[in-house]
């Protein structure tokens, strides 16, 4: 990237007014000049400076664990997927409630004309209590019991979405290594076109090269300013992307900072194929999730099926009556304390509504059933053709290291001849070029097998273990 500069626009002015301009300016430095200016107005500029380089914040340092770490902590997925878990565990709390003590009490004023009752067929009392406990209710149990289930496939997602951050934060971070790489070659890169051009234009004018050759040297230049312009361009945005993933704030600067203990994902990725397709099925937060799904739909329907049996509540209910609503003149023993304890048994004769359950948890069953089968499926696959990517990738990067070595070999040599006489400096920066495009086509290739790494070792369930 180009180095930023003071830029100062001045409004054009005629020839009479920049005469008046220069006169007014000359006198007052002639003015102001035999005058002996205090020592704090001579300081302002400095201190000018110190304010504004404190205005500007330092940039943030990041290392690539660093990055990771800030990402996890700050990123707005995790921090909905540990709410969603958090809601999937209070809704099983919730039906999970009707299985534990639950205790009422109220009062209350009702008009009555014959024979005293609520419209809940209960006496109207001063006060009441009531306890309501269910002991045995397996279509409720098996609800309970499926939604528990449902919670733990939302903590796992809390885990898949973490590593999803951890990826996409890390090839950012990569990426961005990447593309300052190539800008610092970029600049060498121009360095070069331009003395090519320049001797390009030389030999033309000195009738040793035909004119076309300069158009071929101006049109190498211009790739080079087009491509460092893309890269220009890229990094503003990565560096955008990674200030959002680590709650940086928009206006500081990021510097990378590389480190020895910066993980390998391409050496921890070097596996045999069986080893980790076994890993990757071992290992696949996605099939844990669908395994639990399929005890979660066999919960439910185990639970709707017992819909066939009683259901079984403990019940209890205190209530205190007065002789306001005439309970005396219907029934011949008044009595102001009144407590019942016991069970409430439900027996279903026919329930329609158990066997419309029972057929609805069955094919939810079925399709848990499938999805299980077709999620190990997918994840094999996924970790033969991630595999796959990482060999190939790995052998693009060590064409493309080759290709530099050869290039910077050929350089060498080249400068050799340069020294002796046998060469020209147009060669020795043509070769430069070259080298300068291997470079950028060896860190494309490093990425691109770091990036594939990354993504085989999300898949089999290595990542945290590297980046421990």
């Amino acid at each position: 990237m180009s180095e930023p500069r003071n830029c100062w626009t001045v409004p054009a002015l005629g020839a009479g007014r920049r005469y008046a301009a220069a006169f007014a300016a000359g006198s007052l430095l002639l003015l102001f000049g035999s005058m002996n200016i205090p020592a704090a107005a001579q300081d302002f500029p400095k201190e000018l400076e110190a304010v504004q380089a404190q205005e500007s914040p330092p940039p943030a340092e990041l290392t690539l664990k660093d990055a990771i770490d800030r990402a996890v902590k700050s990123s707005r997925d995790v921090t909905l997927a540990r709410i969603r878990a958090s809601v999937a565990l209070r809704q099983a709390n919730v039906t999970k409630a009707r299985f534990l003590p639950n205790l009422f009490t109220g009062s209350g004023a009702i008009y009555t004309y014959g024979i005293p009752e609520t419209p809940g067929g209960t006496a109207p009392s001063l006060f009441n209590m009531a306890y309501v406990q269910t002991l045995f209710n397996p279509p409720l149990r098996g609800q309970y019991r499926e939604q528990s289930l449902q919670a733990q496939i939302e903590q796992l997602q809390i885990d898949l979405t973490r590593d999803s951050v951890i990826v996409r934060t890390a090839s950012t971070f990569l990426e961005l290594s990447k593309v300052r790489h190539g800008l610092e070659l970029m600049r060498k890169e121009t360095e070069s076109s331009t003395r090519v051009l320049e001797i390009t234009r030389q030999r033309v004018k000195e009738g040793q090269e035909l004119p076309i050759e300069v158009t071929k040297a101006e049109l190498a230049a211009a790739r080079v300013v087009q491509s460092k312009l893309q890269l220009e361009g890229r990094e503003d945005i990565l560096q955008s992307d990674l200030r959002d993933l680590c709650n940086v704030a928009p206006d500081r600067e990021i510097d990378l900072v590389a480190t020895d203990k910066t993980p390998d994902f391409a050496e921890a990725a070097d596996r045999p194929l069986p080893e980790l397709v076994v890993m990757g099925i071992d290992n696949s937060v996605e099939i844990h999730q669908a395994e639990l799904d399929l005890r979660s739909k066999q919960e439910r329907l185990k639970g709707e099926k017992g819909g066939y049996f009683p259901t079984v509540d403990l019940v209890g209910k205190y209530s205190l009556l007065s002789k306001i609503n005439n309970y005396d003149q219907y029934y011949k023993n008044f009595q102001r304390n009144n407590i019942n304890v016991g069970l409430q048994i439900n027996i279903p004769i026919f329930s329609a509504h158990t066997t419309a359950a029972v057929d609805l948890a069955s094919a939810d069953l079925h399709r848990s059933e499938l999805e299980l089968a077709a999620t190990r499926h997918r994840v094999e696959n996924q970790v033969r053709s991630q595999a796959r990517r990482v060999r190939e990738t790995e052998a693009t990067r060590e064409v493309a290291r080759l290709e530099l070595k050869l290039v910077q070999e050929e350089l060498q040599v080249a400068q050799a001849k340069f020294e002796e006489g046998r060469a020209s400096l147009r060669d020795v920066e043509n070769l430069r070029l070259e080298e300068s495009s291997k470079w950028l086509a060896f860190l494309d290739a490093n990425f691109e097998n770091q990036q594939a790494s990354l993504q085989l070792l999300s898949t089999t369930g290595q990542l945290s273990t590297v980046l421990q």
